[in-house]
């Protein structure tokens, strides 16, 4: 067979509520509407981990937190036993490359970021766009090409708000870049990702875009008054926004308002505001959005133009989602709610794989790299633990049957000054989700068929004791079948 390209194209923090095809509320993505008809979109696909490096090891190897042992941001490096998706595809013949973020290690500079072998022969590294950070900045190399500097036009203390110009943006570059490769490599196989920073907080996204998503016509985050005695229980437990906050008193519409308190300048991309417009929030997130989307409409012109889209696979996903003011929290942490776990995810081949799907099947980022391979034709290294979902996209399975149950794990991942270090994991099995905060006594427990969104905590109900009994030990299982077998057997003693 002809091996197909690849083009991979991984958002940052972007949750599954955001695809207008769909239909959600706020959301406008024409473009990604129409490579999701042109192929298959799994609405209950879901990250293995709620923060960047582990879910991005995950994806990248084919393996669990629990197995690979990557879990926290910031690492000194990164396990040289472990074998990277791109090495796989270069090692094949494959001409590989990368855009943005790789995030495997702590992500101070390229050398700081790159595992011993990572696969990629181009790498054009831009993790934050912020000008605090250091040289071999791709990003900042390309703007200085234009002659702007980029501490000029970044704001680092902005949490919100409108920022840099379309033509200066990080996301604009990164599809220059992208059209170059496609270029260049067409008549040959070559495999390309694609690591966007947004919509990532800041939530800056252009003004041009932002002028096109009103906030009064957002829907506002999921919260009910008994969110906030909820999460006062878990206050010793790992987010970034350490107390919940009643979105209704940063709304200029609700009575409950007090206003939006000056930023502190010192404060960082990672700072979360302490009272926001959580409806302008939303309008910021969608603007971000928007602008990625016409970002991979030109992508898949590109291919159009350079005759490539028909042997091109185009794979669009996030590693995980965010919270968005649900439940009076915002950003990232130790929670396993859907707007941080659940992530967009589709995959297009013309004429080579189904079009039009929405799968209902329950797939995880861990199943990424065996569905690469096995829709390339190459072999699976021994190791991979999640399954491949090319039957699904070919027609040999039924789309809307895959998994049991999905996984996610936390563990110490944010390095926050507290020095908590929480641990918790969760099992998803389509209807009842378990979460299980290690070490502190905590758990939750929601029925999302009659409760979609996760206000009603059935841990402590009596009603519930026994499912909840039964779901623990399945997930017991699933976690302990999930952990590293070690190096590969070749005696019998």
């Amino acid at each position: 067979m002809n091996r197909p390209n690849i083009l991979w194209i991984c958002t940052d923090q972007q949750r599954w509520d955001t695809l207008s095809y769909l239909g959600h509320p706020g959301a406008r993505t024409p473009n990604l509407d129409k490579l999701a008809r042109q192929g298959v979109l799994f609405d209950r696909a879901y990250c293995q981990s709620p923060i960047c490096t582990p879910s991005r090891a995950s994806f990248l190897s084919g393996k669990y937190p629990i197995a690979h042992g990557v879990h926290k941001n910031g690492n000194a490096g990164f396990p040289n036993h472990t074998t990277l998706v791109p090495k796989l595809f270069r090692d094949a013949g494959y001409r590989t490359g990368l855009i943005g973020k790789l995030h495997l290690s702590r992500a101070e500079g390229v050398v700081e970021e790159r595992p011993i072998d990572d696969g990629y022969d181009e790498f054009y590294w831009s993790h934050h766009p912020d000008p605090d950070w250091p040289e071999k900045h791709d990003y900042h190399d390309w703007l200085k090409d234009k002659g702007i500097d980029a501490a000029a036009i970044y704001d680092p203390s902005r949490a919100y708000g409108a920022g840099v110009d379309s033509n200066l943006h990080q996301t604009r570059w990164a599809g220059d870049r992208a059209k170059s490769f496609i270029r260049r490599h067409k008549g040959k196989p070559w495999f390309l990702s694609m690591n966007l920073f947004d919509p990532h907080p800041p939530f800056d996204p252009p003004l041009e875009y932002l002028k096109k998503f009103d906030r009064n016509k957002m829907p506002g985050p999921i919260f009910a008054e008994s969110d906030i005695a909820h999460q006062q229980r878990f206050v010793d437990v790992d987010q970034q926004a350490r107390v919940a906050i009643d979105p209704r008193r940063g709304d200029p519409d609700n009575q409950l308002y007090e206003g939006t308190p000056e930023r502190d300048a010192s404060a960082t991309h990672d700072t979360p505001p302490d009272i926001y417009d959580a409806k302008q929030i939303q309008a910021c997130y969608h603007a971000m959005i928007a602008f990625i989307d016409d970002m991979v409409g030109e992508l898949m012109d590109e291919l159009d133009l350079t005759g490539q889209r028909g042997d091109t696979i185009v794979l669009f996903m996030s590693d995980h989602g965010e919270l968005l003011g649900d439940h009076g929290l915002i950003y990232k942490g130790c929670r396993f709610y859907e707007g941080l776990t659940r992530v967009p995810m589709m995959f297009s081949w013309p004429e080579k794989i189904r079009d039009g799907v929405i799968s209902r099947a329950l797939v995880e980022l861990v199943d990424i790299p065996q569905t690469l391979l096995e829709a390339a034709g190459l072999p699976e290294p021994l190791g991979m633990q999640g399954r491949s979902l090319y039957p699904l996209l070919s027609g040999v399975l039924p789309a809307d049957r895959h998994k049991s149950h999905v996984l996610c794990e936390y563990f110490d991942a944010l390095g926050l000054p507290e020095g908590r270090k929480s641990r918790a994991t969760m099992y998803f099995d389509g209807r009842y989700k378990l979460c299980i905060y290690h070490g502190v006594d905590l758990g939750e427990l929601y029925d999302l068929q009659q409760d979609p969104q996760e206000l009603n905590d059935l841990w402590e109900s009596p009603d519930f004791a026994e499912l909840r009994c039964r779901l623990i030990a399945k997930h017991f299982d699933a976690m302990m079948l999930a952990s590293e077998p070690g190096p590969v057997r070749v005696a019998s003693y």
